[in-house]
This record gives C-alpha cells, sequence and structure tokens, in this order.
C-alpha cells in the first residue's frame, strides 16, 4: 500500500515572506506535498486592516489550510482525517502564528515545525524594544530593503551564502511588507504568556544552532508553551538555512515532518 503523502504547509517569517522557501521544492523527497503561503501584507498579498492580532492572524491561515487540503481542517476533523491534516513548518513570527493556532484550534493541524519562532524574552532582547515606534519600524523596513545595504546585511545574515537571484528577491520583499510593523505591535509579551500550552499537536522545535536572529538559547522557554515537544538543535545552521543549505533543510524538515504525521496514525 502506498503511504498517503504529507501536506507540509510553510508560514514565512516577517519581512520577506514565502520567498524564503523557493529553493525547497526541488530538494524534498517523494511524498511530500509542499505549500508555502503568504499571509495579508506580505509578498504582494494585500493587507488586511481586520487583522490586528496574533489569534487574528492565525484563523486566516486557518482558512488558508482549508483551501489547501480540503473541507473539515478549520472546524472538526473527519473520521480517518488524521493523514490530511497538514504539517505547519512555521519560521519566526510564522511559527508564532502557528503555535497559536494549534493553541486555539489543535484539530487544523496534523504537526508543528517550529523553526525559532518568535515569543521568548521579548521584554529583554534589544531589538523588539528598538522597534517600539512606528517610525523606526519604518525606517528599518526600508534600510533592509535598500540596495545599497545589501553586501551589510548578506554578511550579517546569510554568512554561508545563497545565490543572489534569491536574496535581491528575498530583500525587495520588505519593501513592499505592509505587515511588518504590525508584528511588532501583535507579538508582545502579553500575547506570549496568555498562550494556552499545545500538548494536543505533536510538535518540534528546530533551532539553528550557530542562529544570530533569534538565538537557540530561546527554545527552553517556548518549552513552556509546547511541553511535550521535542527540541532539535541541527548544527552548522544560522537563521536561513532555507536559502543557504537547501537541500539539508529540506531532508531535515521532510524527515521532521514525515515523523510528525504519523504519530498516533
Amino acid at each position: 500500500m502506498t503511504a498517503d503523502p504529507v501536506t507540509i504547509v510553510a508560514v514565512h517569517g516577517n519581512g520577506g515572506g514565502s520567498a524564503r522557501f523557493a529553493r525547497l521544492p526541488e530538494h524534498l523527497p517523494d511524498g511530500i506535498d509542499f505549500h508555502a503561503i503568504d499571509l495579508p501584507g506580505f509578498n504582494g498579498v494585500p493587507d488586511d486592516p481586520s487583522l490586528r492580532s496574533v489569534d487574528s492572524y492565525a484563523d486566516h491561515l486557518a482558512g488558508l489550510l482549508d483551501d489547501i487540503v480540503g473541507v473539515g481542517v478549520g472546524g472538526e476533523p473527519d473520521d480517518g482525517r488524521g493523514s490530511s491534516r497538514p504539517v505547519l513548518l512555521g519560521h519566526g513570527i510564522g511559527g508564532s502564528i502557528a503555535l497559536d493556532l494549534a493553541s486555539r484550534r489543535p484539530e487544523a493541524v496534523g504537526g508543528l515545525v517550529l523553526h525559532a519562532p518568535v515569543g521568548a524574552d521579548l521584554d529583554r532582547r534589544l531589538f523588539p524594544r528598538l522597534m517600539s515606534t512606528a517610525p523606526v519600524r519604518a525606517a528599518v523596513r526600508r534600510l533592509i530593503a535598500a540596495r545599497p545595504l545589501r553586501p551589510l546585511w548578506r554578511r550579517a545574515f546569510f554568512p554561508i551564502g545563497a545565490p543572489a537571484a534569491h536574496l535581491d528577491t528575498f530583500f525587495d520583499g520588505y519593501r513592499t511588507c505592509e505587515a511588518f510593523g504590525r508584528m511588532f505591535e501583535i507579538i508582545d509579551v502579553e500575547w506570549f504568556e496568555g498562550l494556552a500550552p499545545v500538548d494536543a499537536v505533536p510538535t518540534v522545535l528546530l533551532w539553528g544552532e550557530n542562529d544570530r536572529v533569534l538565538r537557540s538559547g530561546q527554545a527552553d522557554a517556548i518549552t513552556a508553551k509546547a511541553p511535550g515537544a521535542r527540541t532539535v538543535i541541527q548544527p552548522g545552521w544560522d537563521h536561513f538555512p532555507m536559502l543557504e543549505q537547501p537541500e539539508e533543510y529540506a531532508r531535515v524538515v521532510a524527515d521532521l515532518a514525515t515523523g510528525l504525521a504519523t504519530v498516533d496514525r
């Protein structure tokens, strides 16, 4: 009997949208049905003024999952549907939104791979505190997108390297990212502390050992919200291995998602 394909839905981090996952499909093995989505306000998708909380973005994500894998995912699961519920691969804020969805609507998700999700130490980390005002957020977004500064950003955030065309697409996404600043408003300490622990969805916390954007030590704090999660710290990875090491990233993610999708099947 041929095994059912495992559906992975990738939810991007802040700024560049789904462009960060563009190198993955060619490296994924057979049996993986992969979808990289864009949330409103990212990567050319029109902004939605009604989305003003993590909950609202998570509910919007649930609707996208319905479109991908069929009726029933966002509501009560049908008998025997277990393998069709998607595994969410959330990177950065995408992990935060996926975690929120699984916390409130566990029936929508077959598993979680949370890659460096945002939520830990938000009251102590310098960058979230620096981004506390709208003018600063707008200025930072423009600086990240600025072409003259890209050699600096490439050295800082892509030390291993990736094709210039992919990196240009990634950075260009910041220029038109209408939701960039809002993420710093809604993903805050109050949201994280109020999040109910996820105990009904099999979960993996995935981190690059060399991540300089969101340090791997934050995994311990995230575990409080996913107490049954397995933690995987991957040697040699920085924050964007999906662009720098797509073949290895695809293999690791496919293995993790396949393992999660078979839990209690």
